[in-house]
């Protein structure tokens, strides 16, 4: 059976996970720890397809009608 790239389909938001870097930027930007972040689970199918780990940080790109887009930042 051939496999399906959840990621394509138009309402699954764009989802990359963030470099050591950038999340101590994100942290530092909004004075938050990380268990101050929202929670996804790792196995959560697109957390799977882009191979997160626990401790890992995702930024979500949503589509807004109002702003446009708008990033959420969420913790695996």
């Amino acid at each position: 059976m051939k496999e399906i790239d959840i990621t394509k389909n138009d309402l699954v938001p764009k989802q990359t996970l963030l470099t050591d870097n950038e999340k101590q930027e994100l942290l530092n930007k909004y004075k938050i720890t990380l268990r101050q972040l929202p929670r996804i689970l790792v196995n959560d199918p697109v957390i799977q397809h882009l191979e997160g780990k626990i401790g890992d940080v995702v930024e979500i790109v949503r589509k807004s009608s109002v702003a446009g887009e708008s990033l959420y930042y969420r913790i695996v």
